[in-house]
């Protein structure tokens, strides 16, 4: 039989080893068997609290047991089933594939997470961009090289527990399966995802990087395989479509091969830089948060009024402890992004602060049809880069000066390593994008006291949340509406947000996939 307890700790007791592993001794005796089950920071009041849930249990009674187990089946004589693209929907995928008893075939247009190293370090100190290998494309996805994160509110979509578990069984730490806001960390990910691919090819299955699709081999309604931009065609029992948010050149290619595409509502702005101990201080309530506290995060949220119509304004993809990165795909553009690495160590804290863009802000480009979300946020993508000099450097202001709508004559100092170039954003973003970020970062302020400084900089452009794009499917059967055997994926189809939900989405494509298709390959 197992018994529940909950406690509320002081930080130095439930977030050092050593000190919580006493205080359960010393609660419950040193012959007690114990499983810590959740941890979440409370800091709501002036004294931060920790929230622990621990299992008590019987001698050899498991309390969480570890459900996953890595597959022990081989499939390479089995059916195949091709996955472009190789981010957490496509390697998930390929994993529940092998479970069922398909071979997956993945295909990767980018480079594995060791190689990919070097495209990233061209991009931070030379400005080159590859735009097949670069913080997007690449072994792991975009997640690999920018934070890790796991949290996820689409716990209704699936087992989070289980893309938990498999992670850990991959190498990730344990504390992911505790935590409230689970992180594996840039630093650490890259290892996880090898281990990763360690087990798809171990049991039979391919992945082939620096493969890039350049067509698909549809007949009779049906999607037979691809092409790839060797002149080589794969085929097998179907496709899981399963690219990204950045795959352009796959959202057109699937218009010109006359599947069904449809502009999609995204949310597009800047990324916030302040230094942690600010953020520390109006999350923690104190001059310094010691060293049992991990560096503090935050989730901000307002609506905006700009020419009588409401939008919201909100952060996105917090790193505390982080770095922002350069995340464009193409040369003539600039992309930011953040990341963290596991102990969350950097003087700087940093936060997506964008607006959700719908569709009818887009009058201006309905002449682009499906793509006008597309062309929205590729024309502010280049009009960044190109008032910053054409380079990678990203424009900037201090937080202050952009809302009244000055340049900074200075800048503080920034994690971003392509370096930057003080503008007036208010010359680039579209008006009423820079309206409502200018009345949300002053909403901030009054709600959080200290937020709104000249020591924090924004730098743009925020633009790469999620797919401008949606690929349409079955709710059921989550087929595309129109061609047979196409499972449209993940964050590029429209149907996740994040590692978490872009994991358990391959899951369950794979799932419908061989359910439909594995005993009838043609």
């Amino acid at each position: 039989m197992t018994k529940i307890l909950n406690y509320r700790l002081k930080p130095e007791i439930a977030l050092d080893e050593a000190n919580f592993a006493a205080f359960v001794t010393n609660k419950l005796g040193a012959e007690a068997h114990w499983k810590l089950l959740k941890r979440s920071i409370d800091a709501r009041s002036r004294r931060v609290q920790v929230n622990v849930e621990i299992a008590l249990s019987e001698a050899g009674e498991d309390p969480r047991p570890f459900a996953y187990q890595k597959p022990q089946n081989n499939v390479a004589d089995k059916s195949e089933v091709i996955i472009v693209g190789a981010g957490p929907a496509g390697l998930f995928a390929a994993m529940r594939c092998i479970e069922l008893g398909a071979k997956p075939i993945v295909l990767e247009r980018g480079k594995d997470v060791q190689a990919r190293r070097r495209d990233l370090a061209a991009i931070n100190k030379e400005h080159k961009v590859n735009p097949d290998s670069n913080y997007c494309f690449g072994e792991g996805g975009a997640g690999t090289y920018s934070d890790g994160k796991l949290y996820t509110r689409s716990k209704k979509r699936g087992d989070v527990t289980r893309i938990l578990e498999i992670l850990v069984a991959h190498g990730s730490q344990e504390d992911i399966l505790v935590d409230t806001h689970p992180h594996i960390g840039t630093n650490k990910l890259p290892k996880v995802i090898e281990d990763i691919r360690g087990t798809i090819l171990s049991r039979g299955g391919e992945i082939r990087f620096d493969t890039r699709v350049e067509d698909f081999v549809i007949r009779e309604g049906e999607m037979k395989g691809v092409k790839t931009q060797d002149g080589s065609i794969i085929e097998g029992i179907g496709v899981i479509l399963a690219t990204g948010h950045s795959a352009r050149d796959i959202f057109r290619l699937l218009q010109t091969s006359g599947v069904k595409i449809e502009s999609k509502p995204f949310a597009l702005g800047l990324r916030v830089e302040h230094p942690q101990v600010i953020i520390d201080q109006i999350q923690y309530h104190c001059d310094t948060r010691g060293e049992y506290l991990p560096a503090a995060s935050y989730s901000l949220a307002t609506q905006t009024q700009f020419d009588q119509v409401q939008r919201g304004v909100f952060s996105f993809c917090m790193c505390p402890g982080g770095f922002i990165v350069p995340a464009a795909t193409a040369d003539g553009e600039v992309v930011v992004n953040g990341m963290s690495p596991s102990k969350r160590d950097s003087k700087f804290a940093n936060s997506g602060i964008v607006v959700a863009v719908e569709n009818e802000d887009l009058k201006a480009y309905e002449s682009e049809g499906d793509f006008k979300a597309l062309a929205f946020q590729t024309e502010v993508e280049q009009n960044a880069c190109a008032i910053a000099g054409g380079t990678q450097s990203a424009p900037a202001q201090r937080l202050v000066d952009f809302v009244k709508g000055k340049t900074s004559t200075n800048l503080p100092d920034c994690s971003y390593q392509p370096g930057l170039t003080a503008v007036n954003m208010r010359e680039f973003l579209p008006e009423s994008i820079y309206m409502r970020l200018r009345d949300g970062f002053k909403s901030f302020g009054r709600k959080s006291k200290g937020y709104y400084t000249n020591e924090a900089q924004v730098l743009g452009v925020e633009s790469r949340t999620s797919s401008p794009v949606h690929v349409p499917r079955n709710r059921e059967t989550l087929e595309h509406i129109e061609v047979k055997r196409l499972f449209p994926c993940g964050e590029g189809a429209g149907y996740a947000g994040g590692i978490m939900s872009a994991a358990i989405d391959g899951e369950k494509c794979a799932e419908k996939l061989i359910e439909a298709y594995l005993d009838t390959r043609t």
